[in-house]
Order: structure tokens, then C-alpha cells, then sequence
């Protein structure tokens, strides 16, 4: 679609697109459970945002989790341009990455599973790609919405990152900050493989498996 070759660093904010101040447009509801995309959410339910490669794929890995799971949704985080478009996200000058969106109970389900999901839906040592998607963003990344929430990041890269070193892989290269910004994607991409079943998906996991709670469980058994 670009003429020029994608810069695999993140552009200084004096270097990115401007953007624009009002939000593109995008869908009211959830494809498939018809909830509010932008809320008001339930009482009681938190947030959680994840980027690993093409969005489309990455979000329904935490819709089909189904129940506990309140409303996910794509969109862009992580770069300095306010309120940008997918060609712009895509032209690699924003520095964003395209990033999941998830509100769910964390009575139903814990964020240690979302983790799980995330960890072994892709290979998360290969920088700014994934797979044959080359650009900043596909990038992996956690990005945390309290201190909880950060820590069981940490840790599960940890140990995510000695199981796959076990297996030959190199060096984890997922960033894990407090979340910026989320900025919703075009109504198109909201729920994209629901609309399209056949539709593109890059995604693929390292086969490794993550670890996180077994240590729990485990000390919980012996009890």
C-alpha cells in the first residue's frame, strides 16, 4: 500500500503523523454480544490491553473465552498521534501498535488467564513483527492498568521467557508499560473474523506452554 520501506522504530512525537483531535468513528456495539463497545461497563469489571500481531486474530482469542469476558474491541496504543487511522497506523509513522481491548469480571475469569492467552496465541521474541506482519505495529506488548496487574505481567514474562529458552527461543521482547491511550479502530475491524469467519489471520503460537498458575495450583493441591 506505501511506497517507502516501514521504519521498525517508534517515530519521536515531532516525527509522527499529527493525527487529528476528534475520534474516527467506529462501532456503537460488539458484534456478537451487542454490549456497548465504549460502555458504561458493569460494576465490578476491569480492564486489560494487549498487542500481539494483526488485531483481528488477537481479539477473538479473548472473545471465545465467552463467559467472564463483558466486551472486547481494537484499536491502537502505544505512539504519540492522537486519534489516528489504520492507513496511518499501518504507514508505520505513528508508532502505534494494534492492540486488544478487554473488559471482563475478574470473578469469572482472572487476568493471569488473559496472560496465559496471551502469551501462547504468539511468539512473542520477534521484536517488531509478527510472523510474516513486519512493522511497529505488530509488536508484542502488555500494557497494565494497576500495579496487580503489571506484577503478574512481570512474572509471567519471567516465566514464560525460561520455557522458551527451554525450547531453543531467544530473548523475550515484550514491552510491558502502563497503558497509554486507547484509541478505538474503524467500525470495520471491530470484530472482524465474527463478520469475516475465513477472514486473515497471522497468528501463530510458539506451541510452548506458559506456566503462570501452576505454581498456584500446585501449592493449593497440596494443601
Amino acid at each position: 500500500m506505501f511506497g517507502f520501506k516501514k521504519s521498525l522504530s517508534i517515530p519521536a512525537a515531532k516525527d509522527a503523523l499529527p493525527g487529528r483531535a476528534s475520534p474516527i468513528r467506529t462501532a456503537a456495539n460488539h458484534f456478537l454480544n451487542k454490549r456497548a463497545l465504549k460502555g458504561p461497563y458493569p460494576e465490578g469489571t476491569e480492564t486489560a490491553l494487549f498487542g500481539f500481531g494483526c488485531f483481528w486474530g488477537a481479539e477473538k482469542k479473548f472473545w471465545e473465552l465467552g463467559d467472564g469476558i463483558h466486551v472486547t474491541a481494537v484499536g491502537y496504543a502505544g505512539g504519540p498521534t492522537p486519534n489516528p487511522t489504520y492507513e496511518e497506523v499501518c504507514s508505520g509513522r505513528t508508532g502505534h501498535n494494534e492492540v486488544v481491548f478487554v473488559v471482563f469480571d475478574p470473578k469469572k475469569i482472572s487476568y493471569e488467564r488473559l496472560l496465559k492467552i496471551f502469551w501462547e496465541s504468539h511468539d512473542p521474541t520477534q521484536g517488531m513483527r509478527q510472523g510474516n506482519d513486519i512493522g511497529t505495529q505488530y509488536r508484542s506488548g502488555v500494557y497494565t492498568y494497576s500495579p496487580a496487574q503489571r506484577k503478574a505481567a512481570q512474572e509471567s514474562k519471567a516465566m514464560y521467557e525460561q520455557a522458551l529458552k527451554g525450547k531453543g527461543y531467544g530473548a523475550v521482547t515484550t514491552e510491558i508499560i502502563d497503558a497509554p491511550e486507547f484509541y478505538f479502530a474503524e467500525d470495520y475491524h471491530q470484530q472482524y473474523l465474527a463478520r469475516n469467519p475465513h477472514g486473515y489471520c497471522g497468528l501463530g503460537g510458539t506451541g510452548v506452554s506458559c506456566p503462570i498458575g501452576i505454581g498456584a495450583k500446585a501449592a493449593a493441591a497440596a494443601h
